[in-house]
């Protein structure tokens, strides 16, 4: 039966990035497993530890060797080993000696193939406890640490310095050097609590070890659960609910390993101040969790979450809201400061603001954008003024004090000054919106300027950018235009707007004439936004091979492609949709291989000799008929679900007709009645591309 141990390897080091560690802790993970599959070793399980000083793992049911193995070297064939006299040859004698025995010792081999002398040897396997440093330093050398550091006067790189290395497997340490520390069995408690070294005797001891000896809970998932737990009970205290962003929560997990919340509050004055200025100052700043009341409104206080289980934890808390004040009087300041003047005040500045060397000023690119959402609201039958008051506003609060201070409000603010500058709220919603969406899945604009704003900006951007020669390539996106693209894609289909994409480049193009040519550059972001939507369709469970049927056809419309898909999706739910795509596949490549042109070409009747081609010339004709109004209103579902009925005639007219008949004339009937057939199923989507 083999043996196994549990193994435990923890790496020591000053406070790790924290929002780096939950990535860190599962990147070790992976690697030791890595290290012991390629290292034919055999485990039970991995349990990852992750606090701000330490990655860890115990490695449980860790084989104690690698299996024996048997080691098979070929030689030379047997006719060419030995000599008429059934001599051994040189090559035999040399095969021999490399493999360090007598030609006698050699075996023969003999398969299909021929016959040889090869060698066997058993090789027996090392003792894992031999591999384990170099798996280590294996493992943590491939973990994805964009910039290493140096430390010391060695020449080892780290994430952080690296102050001590525990490696315990069973009971034994696994004595060496890793990362240029001496491994042993001692690990570190707390900071403050516990500053003495800890003795690990076995390596299933180390997590109750921490939790007792330690002042340390070294299991992030239960350092997650327990912060949460507490500030939820802590909001409850004051009838209020915690807003607890779960990015936030992993950052502040990864701060703390013996995590402690507390209530603290402030003046209540500040809620003057737009909550999110409030708000954006509690997580990003201080790590703080804000607190809402029953109506959802901003709450003058907050959950903090220590690292130490402090005496005086009122001191605690005290400190904590005695570093939050200064920071809330300064947002209420350059709130006042920003309102002594309305938000149109700040539009002159914008043209002391470079957008892009080459496009323009923020000033230049606010009224290119006012012209091409003033279009579309023309186009859509819209506000045109509205629309084009909020462009020119747009990037206003860029300029204002509050979006300095706090970068990441912009928008935000743009519309707490909007209303307080009596724009129409339409205009002021727009403000917010034009960011939208912001990451995948984010909410859509939801009203009319938003929606034409957000379009004409990010089309502006994509088509400009694109024009200057730098689109993105591999991983570099510096003006996130796959972002933009697809939030292009995501408005016109998911809101929807009913906008043709080609025209809408061309309008962006044409307003960006005075600073580069973009007509190219237009035709270039057509391509790279209907190339995303096979992404953006994967994500929703629809295969490419749907999308590329629709594309196929041409249109560039998002909403009607979006509609097209969804018929197509159904459509292969149909009994008929296989037959029917290999049809129109068979079809596609007769026309092609005929080398006619068809043109306008009507099918004649007169013409049509077999009773199964007049039967489908019959049925085409039927199903062009009750389509027409399926197709006027886009009911593409309807339009395919009612060709499917032609599977049986086109299934008919394959087996009875010879299509590339002698007749010149009978040939060439046939083949319009194909295209007839073809021109049908086009009118939605191209279905003989589908697999």
């Amino acid at each position: 039966m083999e043996n196994r141990k549990d193994l435990l390897i923890e790496i020591g080091t000053e406070e790790l990035p924290p929002t780096a560690l939950l990535r860190l802790s599962e990147a070790f993970r992976d690697a030791i497993e890595k290290q012991v599959r390629d290292n034919a070793l055999t485990l039970t399980a991995i349990e990852p530890f992750a606090t701000p000083r330490r990655l860890a793992l115990l490695v449980r049911g860790l084989s104690e060797r690698q299996p024996d193995q048997e080691v098979v070297r070929r030689g030379p064939a047997l006719q060419a080993a030995f000599n008429a006299d059934g001599q051994p040859s040189q090559a035999a004698i040399g095969f021999a000696r490399s493999c360090g025995v007598q030609v006698e010792e050699l075996e023969q081999q003999a398969t299909d193939q021929g016959a040889w002398l090869v060698f066997r040897r058993a090789q027996p396997g090392r003792r894992t406890a031999d591999l384990l440093l170099a798996m280590v330093e294996q493992a943590l050398g491939a973990l994805p640490i964009p910039k290493r550091m140096r430390w010391g006067a060695g020449d080892e790189q780290f994430v952080r310095p690296v102050h001590w290395a525990c490696l315990v497997f069973g009971d034994e340490v696994v004595r060496g050097r890793v990362l240029g520390i001496e491994t042993g069995r001692e690990t570190r408690g707390h900071r403050f609590h516990a500053p003495a070294a800890l003795t690990v005797q076995r390596a299933t001891d180390y997590a109750s070890l921490l939790r007792t000896s330690g002042w340390v809970e070294p299991d992030f998932a239960i350092r997650r659960a327990k912060i949460r737990g507490e500030v939820e009970t802590l909001a409850a205290t004051v009838s209020c609910r915690a807003r607890i962003d779960e990015s936030l929560l992993d950052e502040v997990v990864a701060l703390c390993e013996w995590p402690v919340a507390l209530l603290g509050s402030f003046s209540e004055e500040f809620l003057a101040v737009p909550p999110e200025a409030l708000i954006e100052t509690m997580q990003s700043n201080q790590k703080y969790f804000p607190l809402f009341d029953r109506q959802g409104r901003l709450y003058p206080g907050f959950i903090a979450v220590s690292n130490i289980d402090s005496l005086q934890p009122d001191q605690v808390r005290r400190g904590n809201e005695r570093v939050i004040r200064p920071r809330f009087a300064d947002a209420a300041f350059f709130w006042k400061q920003d309102l002594r003047q309305p938000l149109d005040a700040f539009l002159p500045r914008l043209d002391s603001v470079v957008f892009q060397e080459r496009l323009g000023t923020l000033g230049e690119k606010s009224r290119r954008v006012a012209q091409g959402a003033g279009a579309m609201a023309r186009e859509l039958g819209l506000d045109v003024g509205l629309a084009e008051r909020s462009a020119l506003l747009a990037k206003c609060d860029l300029m204002t004090h509050m979006i300095f201070e706090f970068p990441g409000l912009q928008g935000v603010m743009g519309r707490h000054y909007a209303e307080r500058s009596g724009e129409d709220v339409c205009v002021a919603a727009a403000m917010e919106e034009q960011y939208l969406p912001r990451f995948s899945g984010d909410r859509l604009p939801e009203t009319d300027c938003g929606r034409v704003l957000a379009l004409a900006d990010k089309l502006d951007t994509l088509v400009g950018i694109f024009a200057i020669g730098q689109k993105p390539s591999g991983v570099k996106d510096p003006y996130a235009l796959r972002r933009a693209a697809l939030g292009v894609l995501r408005i016109l289909i998911e809101t929807p707007v009913s906008l043709d994409l080609r025209a809408l480049l061309a309008t962006a193009a044409a307003q960006l004439a005075c600073k580069v040519d973009a007509t190219r550059a237009a035709d270039e972001v057509l391509e790279y936004s209907l190339e995303r939507l096979k992404g953006y369709y994967q994500d929703r469970g629809i295969p490419a091979d749907s999308v590329e049927a629709v594309l196929a056809t041409g249109g560039t419309m998002p909403s009607d492609i979006d509609r097209r898909v969804q018929a197509v999706e159904a459509f292969r739910s149909l009994p008929e949709a296989a037959a029917l795509a290999a049809a129109n596949k068979r079809i596609r490549n007769i026309l092609r291989k005929s080398g006619q042109d068809l043109g306008a070409s009507t099918v004649s009747p007169e013409l049509l000799v077999d009773p199964a081609e007049r039967r489908l010339s019959a049925r085409v004709a039927e199903a062009t008929q009750a389509v027409a109004p399926m197709q006027a209103r886009q009911d593409y579902t309807g339009v395919l679900k009612a060709l499917a009925g032609l599977r049986a005639d086109v299934d008919a007219f394959f087996d009875a007709v010879m299509v590339m008949a002698d007749d010149d004339e009978l040939r060439c009937n046939r083949l319009v009645l194909l295209g007839s057939v073809e021109a049908l199923f086009l009118s939605v989507a191209d279905i003989s591309v589908l697999q």
